[in-house]
């Protein structure tokens, strides 16, 4: 397992961290639960390969994430940093920052959370939350008095953002995605690298969309990679500014395949990248001239979701993620899928590509509904 410094905090982390959001759940009597032995099984094999950072948060699971990881942890806390996430979705007053803050430390049975984020920033609930109820000093106070070790945030937001979020100066590390398919943060990761903030990055396998074959691995040369995950994989680790990338592993069979590709000492090398890179514009460029998702056509009067109809068979036709882009669009609620169109016709002068919306609607229904 490669290590890496997860920016100033003084800690090195296995590059390759566990994601508990995706443990194997099951449901009894309308209730769901993870399934314990299969998940504590996985996540020791991964601390016994080299994983030595563990992210969490409070909903994942339905809830029972936290707890899991927690009783995971039993036998290996001297050796694992544990990471999870204050819900600033649900706080509604300043003492809700330290009621949630016991609470997860009861589920995780620990004295102290090595990195406790503030959970899916963006502009506006960092202003009416964070702000608002002056939780930043809440996370100061919690620090020194030891419940937790470094102050972090989630992020979902423009990268400028994330930028503003880093000059602030109290954050040790940021969470944010980055993948193949969405360099959007790139430039943002850099920065916070350059201020000594440790980046971990979730969705380095795009949520699973890359996990199988896909054309982006046939043309670069399939036989040099042994699987989607492993050049998805291997292009994050491959990012200098990148300390830990989560994979939400649920299977022993991912454990091993994932710490196998992050014990290799070769990163995709310059002429890889670049090609990659290449390609993934020359990608964009198709998927463009597509729809780029300004949706300016929305909202639909029959509550039809055409971005994201449109985002699907743009993964279907411009990245070859067919089986993904039809798994997704099944699982659309039936009112939003493009089959749900009634050719009114509303949309389309509000398109400022001129895109014919009724028939590439018609377009994906026929493709993704087969």
């Amino acid at each position: 397992m490669l290590y890496r410094p997860f920016g100033n905090t003084g800690v090195e982390v296995s590059i390759l961290g566990f994601g508990a959001m995706r443990l194997k759940e099951v449901e009894r009597n309308g209730q769901w639960e993870v399934d314990e032995d299969l998940a504590i099984a996985i996540i020791h094999r991964a601390f016994e390969l080299g994983v030595n950072y563990i992210d969490t948060a409070y909903g994942y699971c339905h809830g029972n994430s936290e707890r899991v990881v927690g009783r995971a942890l039993k036998g290996w806390r001297d050796r694992v940093y544990v990471a999870t996430k204050v819900p600033t979705y649900l706080i509604e007053s300043r003492g809700d920052y330290r009621r949630f803050l016991e609470e997860q430390l009861q589920r995780l049975d620990v004295d102290c959370i090595d990195f406790y984020h503030f959970h899916a920033l963006n502009q506006e609930r960092f202003e009416n939350v964070v702000l608002k109820y002056d939780l930043l000093e809440e996370a100061r106070k919690a620090r020194d008095e030891g419940l937790v070790r470094y102050i972090c945030f989630s992020f979902h937001d423009r990268p400028e953002v994330m930028m503003r979020l880093i000059d602030i100066g109290i954050f040790d590390a940021v969470l944010c995605q980055y993948n193949l398919l969405d360099r959007s943060n790139e430039e943002a990761m850099a920065y916070a690298h350059s201020r000594g903030v440790g980046v971990a990055v979730m969705g380095p396998v795009g949520g699973g969309r890359l996990a199988g074959p896909y054309r982006l691995l046939q043309q670069l040369g399939g036989e040099k990679y042994a699987s989607g995950p492993e050049l998805a994989l291997r292009f994050v680790f491959s990012n200098p500014h990148v300390s830990v990338a989560l994979s939400g592993m649920n299977t022993m069979e991912m454990v091993e395949e994932n710490a196998r590709i992050a014990s290799r000492h070769e990163p995709l090398n310059d002429e890889e990248m670049a090609r990659i890179r290449t390609m993934m514009r020359e990608y964009q460029k198709l998927a463009d001239l597509y729809c780029t998702e300004c949706a300016y056509c929305m909202p639909c009067p029959n509550g039809v979701d055409i971005p994201t109809n449109f985002r699907l068979m743009n993964y279907y036709r411009v990245y070859g993620l067919e089986d993904w882009a039809r798994e997704e669009y099944r699982k659309m609620p039936e009112e939003k899928r493009a089959s749900a169109c009634l050719g009114c016709g509303e949309c389309e002068p509000k398109c400022p590509q001129k895109i014919s919306v009724r028939q590439r609607l018609e377009e994906v229904a026929r493709t993704l509904e087969e």
